[in-house]
Protein backbone atom coordinates (compact mmCIF):
# COMPACT_ATOMS: atom_id res chain seq x y z
CA UNK A 1 0.00 0.00 0.00
CA UNK A 2 2.31 2.59 1.29
CA UNK A 3 5.02 1.58 -2.03
CA UNK A 4 1.45 1.76 -4.30
CA UNK A 5 0.79 5.15 -3.23
CA UNK A 6 4.11 6.87 -2.94
CA UNK A 7 5.82 4.85 -5.59
CA UNK A 8 5.72 7.32 -8.03
CA UNK A 9 7.28 10.22 -5.36
CA UNK A 10 10.15 8.01 -4.66
CA UNK A 11 10.80 7.59 -8.45
CA UNK A 12 10.55 11.36 -8.88
CA UNK A 13 12.77 12.04 -5.78
CA UNK A 14 15.36 9.77 -6.95
CA UNK A 15 15.82 11.63 -10.49
CA UNK A 16 15.73 15.14 -8.85
CA UNK A 17 18.55 14.42 -6.86
CA UNK A 18 20.49 13.06 -9.61
CA UNK A 19 19.61 15.73 -12.32
CA UNK A 20 20.41 18.28 -9.45
CA UNK A 21 23.86 16.27 -9.23
CA UNK A 22 24.02 16.60 -12.57
CA UNK A 23 23.40 20.33 -12.81
CA UNK A 24 25.24 22.00 -9.89
CA UNK A 25 27.07 19.04 -7.97
CA UNK A 26 26.56 18.04 -4.68
CA UNK A 27 25.94 21.16 -3.51
CA UNK A 28 22.58 21.49 -5.79
CA UNK A 29 22.19 18.31 -4.31
CA UNK A 30 21.74 19.53 -0.34
CA UNK A 31 19.69 22.66 -1.57
CA UNK A 32 17.22 20.30 -3.61
CA UNK A 33 16.95 18.39 -0.57
CA UNK A 34 16.22 21.80 1.91
CA UNK A 35 13.48 22.55 -0.77
CA UNK A 36 11.74 19.14 -0.90
CA UNK A 37 11.79 19.28 3.00
CA UNK A 38 10.19 23.17 2.71
CA UNK A 39 7.69 22.66 0.55
CA UNK A 40 6.17 19.02 2.47
CA UNK A 41 6.53 21.13 5.69
CA UNK A 42 4.50 24.21 4.55
CA UNK A 43 1.79 21.90 2.23
CA UNK A 44 1.32 19.09 4.94
CA UNK A 45 -2.26 21.31 5.87
CA UNK A 46 -2.73 21.05 2.36
CA UNK A 47 -2.67 17.61 2.13
CA UNK A 48 -4.97 17.05 5.26
CA UNK A 49 -7.51 19.49 3.30
CA UNK A 50 -7.38 17.96 -0.16
CA UNK A 51 -7.66 14.46 1.35
CA UNK A 52 -10.96 15.50 3.07
CA UNK A 53 -12.01 16.80 -0.63
CA UNK A 54 -10.21 13.91 -2.62
CA UNK A 55 -12.56 11.44 -0.41
CA UNK A 56 -15.56 12.44 -2.07
CA UNK A 57 -14.25 11.22 -5.55
CA UNK A 58 -13.68 7.72 -6.91
CA UNK A 59 -10.76 6.05 -7.85
CA UNK A 60 -10.47 7.56 -11.17
CA UNK A 61 -10.13 10.75 -10.33
CA UNK A 62 -8.03 10.44 -7.54
CA UNK A 63 -5.78 8.62 -10.25
CA UNK A 64 -6.11 12.33 -12.40
CA UNK A 65 -5.41 14.22 -9.11
CA UNK A 66 -2.27 12.18 -8.97
CA UNK A 67 -1.40 12.30 -12.89
CA UNK A 68 -2.98 15.62 -14.60
CA UNK A 69 -2.87 17.34 -11.23
CA UNK A 70 0.75 16.80 -11.06
CA UNK A 71 1.80 18.27 -14.36
CA UNK A 72 -0.55 21.54 -13.14
CA UNK A 73 1.10 21.68 -9.49
CA UNK A 74 4.69 21.13 -10.47
CA UNK A 75 4.83 22.62 -13.62
CA UNK A 76 2.38 25.27 -13.59
CA UNK A 77 3.09 26.45 -10.05
CA UNK A 78 6.35 25.81 -9.37
CA UNK A 79 8.08 26.49 -13.26
CA UNK A 80 5.83 28.50 -14.88
CA UNK A 81 4.07 30.62 -12.37
CA UNK A 82 7.40 32.48 -11.24
CA UNK A 83 8.28 32.89 -15.04
CA UNK A 84 4.94 34.24 -15.32
CA UNK A 85 5.11 36.56 -12.27
CA UNK A 86 8.27 38.10 -13.76
CA UNK A 87 6.86 38.23 -17.03
CA UNK A 88 3.79 40.15 -15.76
CA UNK A 89 5.51 42.09 -13.49
CA UNK A 90 8.73 42.73 -15.68
CA UNK A 91 6.65 43.45 -18.85
CA UNK A 92 9.05 41.33 -20.78
CA UNK A 93 7.78 37.96 -22.40
CA UNK A 94 7.74 34.51 -21.14
CA UNK A 95 10.87 33.07 -23.30
CA UNK A 96 12.53 36.94 -21.87
CA UNK A 97 12.05 35.87 -18.35
CA UNK A 98 13.62 32.37 -18.63
CA UNK A 99 16.55 34.16 -20.22
CA UNK A 100 16.62 36.43 -17.44
CA UNK A 101 16.43 33.92 -14.56
CA UNK A 102 19.17 31.99 -16.29
CA UNK A 103 21.54 35.05 -16.99
CA UNK A 104 20.28 37.16 -14.01
CA UNK A 105 19.42 35.31 -11.46
CA UNK A 106 19.40 38.56 -9.01
CA UNK A 107 16.93 40.51 -11.06
CA UNK A 108 14.84 37.98 -11.72
CA UNK A 109 14.54 37.46 -7.44
CA UNK A 110 14.23 41.07 -7.05
CA UNK A 111 11.44 41.09 -10.11
CA UNK A 112 9.62 38.32 -7.65
CA UNK A 113 9.79 39.94 -4.61
CA UNK A 114 8.50 42.93 -6.13
CA UNK A 115 5.37 41.12 -7.27
CA UNK A 116 4.67 39.42 -3.62
CA UNK A 117 2.11 42.13 -2.35
CA UNK A 118 0.29 41.36 -5.41
CA UNK A 119 0.42 37.50 -5.09
CA UNK A 120 0.08 37.80 -0.76
CA UNK A 121 -3.02 39.53 -1.47
CA UNK A 122 -4.50 36.99 -4.06
CA UNK A 123 -3.46 33.93 -2.07
CA UNK A 124 -4.42 35.36 1.19
CA UNK A 125 -7.88 36.15 0.44
CA UNK A 126 -8.75 32.55 -1.04
CA UNK A 127 -7.36 30.55 1.86
CA UNK A 128 -9.00 32.99 4.77
CA UNK A 129 -12.46 32.47 2.44
CA UNK A 130 -11.40 28.76 2.79
CA UNK A 131 -11.08 28.92 6.79
CA UNK A 132 -14.07 31.08 7.37
CA UNK A 133 -16.69 29.28 5.63
CA UNK A 134 -15.20 26.25 7.71
CA UNK A 135 -15.08 28.24 10.88
CA UNK A 136 -18.59 29.53 10.78
CA UNK A 137 -20.56 26.37 9.48
CA UNK A 138 -22.36 24.07 12.33
CA UNK A 139 -20.54 21.07 12.79
CA UNK A 140 -21.86 17.67 15.01
CA UNK A 141 -17.79 16.92 15.76
CA UNK A 142 -15.92 20.34 17.57
CA UNK A 143 -12.60 20.62 18.71
CA UNK A 144 -11.99 23.58 19.74
CA UNK A 145 -15.59 24.08 20.83
CA UNK A 146 -15.26 27.29 22.89
CA UNK A 147 -14.35 29.08 19.41
CA UNK A 148 -16.60 27.24 17.11
CA UNK A 149 -20.12 26.69 18.96
CA UNK A 150 -20.12 30.68 19.12
CA UNK A 151 -18.34 31.67 15.38
CA UNK A 152 -21.08 28.72 14.19
CA UNK A 153 -24.01 30.45 15.42
CA UNK A 154 -22.60 33.95 13.91
CA UNK A 155 -22.41 31.73 10.55
CA UNK A 156 -25.75 31.85 10.17
CA UNK A 157 -25.81 35.47 8.94
CA UNK A 158 -25.93 35.39 5.16
CA UNK A 159 -22.47 36.57 3.62
CA UNK A 160 -20.77 37.27 6.82
CA UNK A 161 -17.34 35.55 5.83
CA UNK A 162 -17.69 37.92 2.31
CA UNK A 163 -18.13 40.48 4.41
CA UNK A 164 -15.12 39.78 6.69
CA UNK A 165 -12.50 38.93 4.30
CA UNK A 166 -13.38 42.24 2.38
CA UNK A 167 -12.83 44.33 5.29
CA UNK A 168 -9.57 42.50 6.28
CA UNK A 169 -8.55 43.10 2.39
CA UNK A 170 -9.02 46.49 2.99
CA UNK A 171 -7.20 47.21 6.41
CA UNK A 172 -4.34 45.37 4.75
CA UNK A 173 -4.31 47.67 1.46
CA UNK A 174 -4.83 50.83 3.48
CA UNK A 175 -1.97 49.68 5.97
CA UNK A 176 0.26 49.08 2.82
CA UNK A 177 -0.73 52.25 1.55
CA UNK A 178 0.27 54.29 4.67
CA UNK A 179 3.06 52.58 5.28
CA UNK A 180 4.53 53.16 1.70
CA UNK A 181 3.69 56.54 2.25
CA UNK A 182 5.60 56.88 5.10
CA UNK A 183 8.80 55.80 3.54
CA UNK A 184 8.73 57.89 0.37
CA UNK A 185 6.64 56.63 -1.32
CA UNK A 186 8.28 54.27 -2.98
CA UNK A 187 5.60 51.21 -2.97
CA UNK A 188 2.36 53.81 -3.29
CA UNK A 189 1.35 52.77 -6.35
CA UNK A 190 1.29 48.89 -5.79
CA UNK A 191 -1.69 49.44 -2.88
CA UNK A 192 -4.07 49.46 -5.73
CA UNK A 193 -2.81 46.54 -7.23
CA UNK A 194 -2.80 44.88 -3.77
CA UNK A 195 -6.52 45.91 -3.71
CA UNK A 196 -7.43 44.30 -6.58
CA UNK A 197 -5.27 40.97 -5.98
CA UNK A 198 -7.11 40.32 -3.01
CA UNK A 199 -10.65 41.01 -4.97
CA UNK A 200 -9.98 38.61 -7.69
CA UNK A 201 -8.49 36.04 -4.98
CA UNK A 202 -11.95 36.86 -3.25
CA UNK A 203 -13.77 36.15 -6.62
CA UNK A 204 -11.74 33.21 -7.54
CA UNK A 205 -13.02 31.43 -4.85
CA UNK A 206 -16.49 32.24 -4.93
CA UNK A 207 -16.57 31.36 -8.63
CA UNK A 208 -14.81 27.70 -8.32
CA UNK A 209 -16.29 26.79 -5.10
CA UNK A 210 -19.44 27.64 -5.96
CA UNK A 211 -19.67 26.02 -8.99
CA UNK A 212 -17.82 22.76 -7.21
CA UNK A 213 -20.71 23.25 -4.69
CA UNK A 214 -23.05 23.26 -7.10
CA UNK A 215 -22.00 20.36 -9.01
CA UNK A 216 -21.00 18.27 -5.89
CA UNK A 217 -25.58 18.77 -5.26
CA UNK A 218 -26.20 18.19 -7.91
CA UNK A 219 -23.97 14.94 -7.73
CA UNK A 220 -26.04 13.79 -4.66
CA UNK A 221 -29.53 14.61 -6.05
CA UNK A 222 -28.07 12.27 -8.84
CA UNK A 223 -26.61 9.37 -6.81
CA UNK A 224 -30.53 9.49 -4.76
CA UNK A 225 -32.67 9.21 -8.27
CA UNK A 226 -29.94 6.06 -9.14
CA UNK A 227 -30.74 4.97 -5.62
CA UNK A 228 -34.49 5.03 -6.46
CA UNK A 229 -33.72 4.03 -9.98
CA UNK A 230 -31.88 0.76 -8.82
CA UNK A 231 -34.54 -0.48 -6.91
CA UNK A 232 -37.23 0.27 -9.84
CA UNK A 233 -34.53 -1.63 -11.56
CA UNK A 234 -34.32 -4.56 -9.26
CA UNK A 235 -38.25 -5.61 -8.55
CA UNK A 236 -38.63 -4.60 -12.50
CA UNK A 237 -35.31 -6.47 -14.30
CA UNK A 238 -34.88 -3.32 -16.28
CA UNK A 239 -31.03 -2.26 -17.13
CA UNK A 240 -29.53 1.04 -16.25
CA UNK A 241 -28.39 3.34 -17.98
CA UNK A 242 -24.81 5.63 -17.05
CA UNK A 243 -25.14 8.92 -15.41
CA UNK A 244 -22.78 11.06 -16.90
CA UNK A 245 -23.14 14.04 -14.13
CA UNK A 246 -20.97 12.96 -11.61
CA UNK A 247 -18.00 13.65 -13.91
CA UNK A 248 -19.12 16.92 -14.01
CA UNK A 249 -19.31 17.40 -10.61
CA UNK A 250 -15.81 15.81 -9.94
CA UNK A 251 -14.05 18.22 -12.82
CA UNK A 252 -15.54 21.26 -10.56
CA UNK A 253 -14.26 19.45 -7.58
CA UNK A 254 -10.61 18.85 -8.96
CA UNK A 255 -10.48 22.34 -10.50
CA UNK A 256 -11.40 23.51 -6.74
CA UNK A 257 -8.63 21.55 -5.40
CA UNK A 258 -5.60 23.09 -8.15
CA UNK A 259 -6.91 26.26 -6.97
CA UNK A 260 -6.04 25.51 -3.61
CA UNK A 261 -2.71 23.87 -4.16
CA UNK A 262 -1.70 26.88 -6.49
CA UNK A 263 -2.47 29.24 -3.40
CA UNK A 264 -1.11 26.76 -0.75
CA UNK A 265 1.74 26.89 -3.33
CA UNK A 266 2.50 30.69 -2.70
CA UNK A 267 4.31 31.08 0.16
CA UNK A 268 6.32 28.09 -0.84
CA UNK A 269 7.39 29.42 -4.12
CA UNK A 270 8.31 32.90 -2.80
CA UNK A 271 10.02 31.25 0.37
CA UNK A 272 12.23 29.17 -2.20
CA UNK A 273 14.08 32.35 -2.84
CA UNK A 274 15.08 32.77 0.14
CA UNK A 275 17.39 29.68 -0.47
CA UNK A 276 18.18 29.87 -3.79
CA UNK A 277 17.68 32.19 -6.78
CA UNK A 278 18.02 29.47 -9.76
CA UNK A 279 14.83 28.66 -11.23
CA UNK A 280 16.26 24.80 -12.34
CA UNK A 281 17.01 24.22 -8.45
CA UNK A 282 14.11 25.86 -7.65
CA UNK A 283 11.73 23.31 -9.66
CA UNK A 284 12.99 20.26 -8.96
CA UNK A 285 13.28 20.64 -5.40
CA UNK A 286 9.58 22.05 -4.78
CA UNK A 287 8.36 19.56 -7.49
CA UNK A 288 9.50 16.31 -5.45
CA UNK A 289 8.37 18.32 -2.61
CA UNK A 290 4.79 18.62 -4.62
CA UNK A 291 4.89 14.95 -5.37
CA UNK A 292 5.02 14.07 -1.60
CA UNK A 293 2.27 16.24 -0.68
CA UNK A 294 -0.17 14.47 -3.45
CA UNK A 295 0.73 11.05 -2.77
CA UNK A 296 0.27 12.05 1.12
CA UNK A 297 -3.10 13.08 0.00
CA UNK A 298 -3.95 9.85 -1.42
CA UNK A 299 -2.55 7.94 1.35
CA UNK A 300 -5.23 9.63 3.81
CA UNK A 301 -8.13 9.19 1.94
CA UNK A 302 -7.30 5.54 1.06
CA UNK A 303 -6.58 4.96 4.87
CA UNK A 304 -9.55 6.66 5.53
CA UNK A 305 -7.10 8.69 8.72
CA UNK A 306 -9.37 11.71 8.66
CA UNK A 307 -12.01 9.40 9.69
CA UNK A 308 -10.46 7.89 12.50
CA UNK A 309 -8.41 11.21 13.80
CA UNK A 310 -11.11 13.33 13.33
CA UNK A 311 -9.75 17.18 14.55
CA UNK A 312 -7.51 16.86 11.83
CA UNK A 313 -9.24 18.74 9.46
CA UNK A 314 -10.31 20.88 11.99
CA UNK A 315 -6.04 21.41 12.58
CA UNK A 316 -5.96 22.01 9.10
CA UNK A 317 -7.85 24.34 8.62
CA UNK A 318 -6.84 26.38 11.43
CA UNK A 319 -3.46 26.03 9.55
CA UNK A 320 -4.95 27.66 6.58
CA UNK A 321 -6.14 30.51 8.60
CA UNK A 322 -3.09 31.22 10.36
CA UNK A 323 -1.36 31.09 6.81
CA UNK A 324 -3.82 33.17 5.04
CA UNK A 325 -3.25 35.91 7.96
CA UNK A 326 0.72 35.36 7.43
CA UNK A 327 0.48 35.98 4.16
CA UNK A 328 -1.43 39.57 4.06
CA UNK A 329 1.05 40.53 6.92
CA UNK A 330 3.78 39.68 4.37
CA UNK A 331 2.39 42.40 2.07
CA UNK A 332 4.06 44.80 4.18
CA UNK A 333 6.31 42.75 6.82
CA UNK A 334 8.88 39.94 6.27
CA UNK A 335 8.05 36.61 8.15
CA UNK A 336 10.67 33.49 7.81
CA UNK A 337 9.35 30.67 6.59
CA UNK A 338 10.16 28.91 9.05
CA UNK A 339 7.42 30.22 10.91
CA UNK A 340 5.35 29.55 8.05
CA UNK A 341 5.98 25.79 8.11
CA UNK A 342 6.21 25.67 12.06
CA UNK A 343 2.34 27.46 12.53
CA UNK A 344 1.40 24.62 10.45
CA UNK A 345 2.97 21.63 12.04
CA UNK A 346 1.91 22.85 15.63
CA UNK A 347 -1.48 23.05 14.38
CA UNK A 348 -1.94 19.43 12.90
CA UNK A 349 -0.09 18.35 15.58
CA UNK A 350 -2.06 19.43 18.41
CA UNK A 351 -5.21 18.19 16.34
CA UNK A 352 -3.71 14.92 16.15
CA UNK A 353 -2.72 14.53 19.69
CA UNK A 354 -6.26 15.90 20.51
CA UNK A 355 -7.88 13.13 18.17
CA UNK A 356 -6.07 10.58 19.84
CA UNK A 357 -7.29 11.99 23.08
CA UNK A 358 -10.54 11.58 22.19
CA UNK A 359 -10.31 7.81 20.97
CA UNK A 360 -8.53 6.77 24.04
CA UNK A 361 -11.77 8.42 25.71
CA UNK A 362 -13.99 6.93 23.61
CA UNK A 363 -12.65 3.10 23.97
CA UNK A 364 -12.60 4.12 27.91
CA UNK A 365 -16.38 5.01 27.79
CA UNK A 366 -15.24 9.07 29.27
CA UNK A 367 -17.66 10.29 25.71
CA UNK A 368 -14.99 13.01 24.46
CA UNK A 369 -12.03 15.03 24.21
CA UNK A 370 -10.91 16.17 27.52
CA UNK A 371 -9.18 19.21 26.00
CA UNK A 372 -12.25 20.86 23.69
CA UNK A 373 -14.87 19.28 26.32
CA UNK A 374 -16.48 18.31 23.08
CA UNK A 375 -19.77 16.43 23.26
CA UNK A 376 -19.01 13.54 20.75
CA UNK A 377 -21.96 12.44 18.80
CA UNK A 378 -22.72 8.90 19.05
CA UNK A 379 -21.53 7.13 15.46
CA UNK A 380 -18.98 9.87 14.73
Amino acid sequence: MLLKTFGWSFAITALGLVAAVLYGGWEAFGVVAILSVLEISLSFDNAVVNAGILKKMNAFWQKIFLTVGVLIAVFGMRLVFPVVIVAITAKIGPIEAVDLSFSQPDRYQQLVTDAHPAIAAFGGMFLLMIFLDFIFEDRDVQWLRWIERPLAKLGKVDMLSVCIALVVLLVSAMTFATQAHQHGGAHADKAETVLLAGVAGLITYLIVGGLSGYFENKLEEEEERDHEAEEEARKTGKKLSAVALSGKAAFFMFLYLEVLDASFSFDGVIGAFAITNQIVLMALGLGIGAMYVRSLTVYLVRQGTLDDYVYLEHGAHYAIGALSVILLITIQYQIHEIITGLVGVVLIGWSFWSSLRRNKALEAGGGGDPDSRAEVPSGV
